[in-house]
C-alpha cells in the first residue's frame, strides 16, 4: 500500500526569476538596455542543440534558435507554456487513445530572412528521433506515435510529425502526456533547424577535413557559431577562444526588451570566481562548495537549487533476480555516511524522483507530497541491517557464503569523476561488512558504463538518474518491459499496467496517485534500482537588474533582462 509520510506541500517555483547587474563602464542604449556578460563553464562542447548537455551550451542555445513554446513565470509563480515560434496550438483527442496536436506557426524568419517553416521542426524532429544520431534525448519523443517503429527501422517517416503546410506543424501522441507543451516544445533539443543550412555547412566543414593537419581538431558543420543560420532572438556575431557575443537578430519579429548584445565568456569556476570580482561578468554558475559553505553558515534557511537528477545503485535484475536480494544491499546502505562524502549541497535521496519536480498543481512538490519511500534514520539503521541478514539467509545465503558461486564476480561499475571513487569503495564496504558480499569497485569510462548498462553487461552500477522533462513520469517511464533505455532490466506487468494508465490518464490526480504507486513499485517492492543521494546548484547574480529566468532543466533565459529601477529616497 501506498505509504504517505510526509503530506507537507513544498512550493516551488518551476521557473526561477533572478537578478542581473551590468558591470561598471558597461556599453548601455539610450533606452536603457544594457550588454549583458555571463560566465557559463568551459568553453562549448557542441552548438549542436540535440548533443548539448552542458548547461551552458544549452544557454547559449537558447538565445539562438527559438521552439513552439516558450516557459514564462504566471501567476503564483507557476510554469506556463506560452507561444514562441508557434502563434496557437489545437489539441484533438483521437478515438484510438491518441492526441493530435495542430501548431500553426506565426510567420517567423531565421536570420538570413527565410521563413521559418513546420517542415525545418519536421527535420529537426526526425534528426533527434533518428538512432543513426545517437542523440541521449531522442526519448523526448518516445511518446510521439511511431517512434518505436521509426526507431527500429531507421524510416523517420513513420514518426508522426508532419508538415501539413508550410505554416501549420501537425504531432500525434500515443497518449495525454500533459507535459508535452511544458517540456518536449521548449527543450533546447527539439528546436528547429533548416536542412539546407546544415547540409551546406556539412559539406564545408568536410571539405576543411580533407587537409586537416594531424594535431587539429575536426571540423563540425557548427564549429563556427558566427555561421548559424537561427531563429532565437540573437545571432552569434563574434567568437574567440575565451567568449561569444551575441547581437539582437533584426529577423527575429518580435520586440525585444532585454539587453541589445549578450557575451558568453568561458572558463572553469576559479577564473569565473576572478571574473565576477573584477565586475567582468554579471552573473556565475555553479557556485564553488566553499562559497556554499559560506553562503550556508551566514544563512541557515539558505538552500540550493535542486538538480534534476538522483545518485543511484542500478541493479540489473535479469542477473540478480531474487528481489530479496536486490532488497538487503540496499538495506544496508546508510545514505547519510554517502551524502557527506559527495559534497555541501547533496542531501539523502527520499526516492528516485528528486525534490525540483512539480505535483499536478505545480504549487506542490512531488517529492513532498509522497514523502520518503527510503529510510535514511541512523537510529534505526542497526535494525535494517539485522534486516538485510534475515532477507539473505531466507533467500538462501548464510552469512559468509559466496554469492558470486551463483552470480559470477561481483563487480560494482562507476564513472570515476568526483565522488564517485570514494562512495564506490564505501559502498562495497557496506556490503561485505554487514553481508559478507564481496563486490569489486570498477571504474570504467563513460561509454564503457553506457555500453554495459544498455547490453545488460553488468551486476551492480553506480549512475545519476535524470529525465529528458521536469515531470515524474519522465523519470519512471523507462523502466518497463521492453523498453531500450530500460538499463535496469526490469520486467513488471503491474509496473507496465500503470504506466500504460499514466499515459493515457485525463484526470491529473488520478495520474499523480498512480505515479506515486509506480514509484513505490519500483523501489520498495521490487527494489530495482537504490537511490543514494540527490543534489544542488547555486549561483550569484547582481542586484541592479531584473527579468532573467532559470529554467528547471537548469539553462538560463537572459532575453528579458531589464534594469532594476532605482528608488529615490
Amino acid at each position: 500500500m501506498k505509504l504517505w509520510k510526509r503530506l507537507t506541500a513544498l512550493c516551488l517555483s518551476a521557473l526561477v526569476c533572478v537578478t542581473l547587474l551590468t558591470a561598471c563602464g558597461r556599453k548601455e542604449s539610450t533606452d536603457g538596455r544594457a550588454s549583458l556578460s555571463v560566465c557559463v563553464g568551459e568553453t562549448p562542447a557542441t552548438y549542436d542543440p540535440i548533443y548539448a548537455q552542458r548547461i551552458g551550451d544549452q544557454t547559449i542555445l537558447n538565445h539562438l534558435y527559438e521552439n513552439l513554446m516558450r516557459l514564462e513565470t504566471g501567476e503564483n509563480s507557476q510554469a506556463i507554456a506560452v507561444p514562441g515560434a508557434a502563434k496557437s496550438v489545437d489539441m484533438k483527442e483521437n478515438s484510438d487513445g491518441t492526441v493530435t496536436y495542430t501548431f500553426r506557426l506565426r510567420g517567423g524568419k531565421w536570420s538570413d530572412g527565410v521563413e521559418v517553416k513546420a517542415s525545418d521542426f519536421v527535420y529537426a524532429w526526425q534528426r533527434l528521433a533518428d538512432p543513426a544520431t545517437g542523440s541521449v534525448y531522442a526519448p523526448l519523443l518516445s511518446i510521439v506515435s511511431g517512434y518505436a517503429e521509426a526507431q527500429a527501422s531507421g524510416d523517420m517517416s513513420l514518426l508522426a510529425v508532419s508538415a501539413k503546410s508550410s505554416t501549420t506543424l501537425v504531432v500525434t501522441l500515443t497518449g495525454h502526456y500533459d507535459w508535452f507543451l511544458r517540456e518536449v516544445c521548449t527543450s533546447i533539443a527539439t528546436m528547429p533547424l533548416r536542412q539546407d543550412v546544415v547540409l551546406r555547412l556539412k559539406q564545408e566543414a568536410d571539405t576543411a577535413n580533407e587537409n586537416l593537419k594531424e594535431d587539429e581538431t575536426p571540423r563540425r558543420w557548427w564549429s563556427d557559431p558566427t555561421c548559424l543560420v537561427t531563429n532565437g532572438p540573437y545571432t552569434a556575431s563574434a567568437e574567440d577562444e575565451n567568449a561569444l557575443t551575441l547581437t539582437e537578430n533584426t529577423a527575429y519579429g518580435k520586440k525585444l526588451t532585454g539587453p541589445e548584445e549578450l557575451t558568453f565568456r568561458f572558463g572553469d569556476t576559479q577564473t569565473a570566481e576572478v571574473l565576477y570580482d573584477q565586475g567582468v561578468v554579471d552573473a556565475v554558475w555553479p557556485l564553488t562548495e566553499e562559497e556554499m559553505a559560506e553562503q550556508m553558515e551566514a544563512d541557515e534557511t539558505w538552500q540550493a537549487e535542486p538538480v534534476l537528477e538522483t545518485y543511484s545503485v542500478m541493479f540489473n535484475c535479469s542477473r540478480l533476480e531474487d528481489e530479496s536480494i536486490r532488497k538487503a544491499l540496499s538495506l544496508v546502505i546508510d545514505r547519510e555516511q554517502l551524502t557527506a562524502m559527495a559534497g555541501i549541497t547533496a542531501q539523502p535521496a527520499e526516492g528516485l524522483v528528486p525534490p525540483g519536480v512539480p505535483e499536478d498543481n505545480a504549487d506542490l512538490d512531488f517529492r513532498a507530497c509522497g514523502g520518503s519511500l527510503l529510510d535514511n534514520d541512523p537510529k534505526s539503521y542497526a535494525d535494517r541491517c539485522q534486516n538485510a541478514v534475515d532477507l539473505m539467509q531466507n533467500a538462501g545465503y548464510d552469512r559468509g557464503s559466496d554469492l558470486s558461486a551463483e552470480l559470477g564476480a561481483l563487480e560494482y561499475l562507476y564513472v570515476d569523476q568526483g565522488s564517485n571513487k570514494t562512495v564506490a569503495m564505501a559502498l562495497c564496504g557496506m556490503w561485505g561488512h554487514y553481508l559478507g558480499v564481496n563486490v569489486t569497485p570498477r571504474a570504467v569510462t563513460p561509454a564503457e558504463l553506457a555500453s554495459a548498462m544498455r547490453s545488460g553487461n553488468y551486476t551492480l552500477a553506480g549512475m545519476s538518474v535524470s529525465a529528458v522533462c521536469n515531470d515524474a513520469e519522465c523519470f519512471l517511464m523507462d523502466w518497463t518491459t521492453g523498453n531500450r533505455d530500460n538499463f535496469l532490466h526490469y520486467e513488471n506487468s503491474a509496473y507496465d499496467t500503470l504506466m500504460s494508465i499514466i499515459a493515457g490518464a485525463e484526470d491529473g490526480s488520478a495520474r499523480m496517485g498512480c505515479l506515486h504507486d509506480a514509484e513505490d513499485l519500483l523501489l520498495e517492492i521490487d527494489c530495482a534500482i537504490s537511490p543514494l543521494y540527490t543534489v544542488g546548484t547555486a549561483w550569484k547574480l547582481r542586484d541592479t537588474y531584473l527579468g532573467a529566468i532559470r529554467d528547471p532543466r537548469g539553462w538560463f533565459d537572459f532575453r528579458g533582462v531589464y534594469p532594476k529601477p532605482v528608488t529615490v529616497q
